[in-house]
């Protein structure tokens, strides 16, 4: 079997994803919270120190406005947050719900666990992930990557 190479790299890295987050996730079911989302607990660990617009919560946990507006939709159906309007129509704050402040001590006992693993995870490796990944990002914000193909095929884009 041939190893994909950087062609399929959009391809690994969601399957490495897919590999951490699953397994976070069989966590939250053993603890009986299968209905928790891995992208949930960042979300709540940061809103523990108050409510905030989705805007800075989006740069607290290091994910775009979309996908921070995306996983407080999800996080309102499963009655851990709710909005409410900010200083302008733009804006919509988030508040946890006394539901999600109670998970806190478990969410904070599991958060603890997974970064010990983590920090054991990249122990084994042959360079940090966090830190590869930390690099792609700017190599990425320097030159994005719509720019590398237009670069890598003029004609494909005339």
């Amino acid at each position: 079997m041939t190893i994909p190479g950087s062609e399929l790299l959009a391809t690994r890295l969601r399957h490495l994803l897919e590999l951490l987050d699953g397994d976070v996730a069989a966590i939250y079911a053993d603890l009986g919270l299968d209905w928790f989302r891995p992208r949930f607990a960042p979300v709540i660990r940061t809103l523990a120190a108050g409510p905030q617009p989705i805007r800075d919560l989006a740069a607290a946990i290091g994910v775009t406005h979309s996908a921070a507006s995306q996983t407080v939709a999800q996080m309102v159906k499963a009655e851990l947050v709710t909005l409410s309007p900010g200083a302008d129509a733009r804006h919509r704050i988030v508040h946890l719900t006394p539901k999600a402040a109670d998970l806190l001590p478990v969410l904070d006992a599991e958060w603890a666990a997974t970064s010990a693993a983590a920090k054991d995870f990249e122990a084994g490796l042959a360079y940090p992930l966090s830190r590869l990944v930390d690099e792609a990002i700017e190599a990425l914000r320097e030159r994005p990557m719509r720019q590398r193909i237009a670069d890598a095929a003029p004609d494909l884009l005339r």
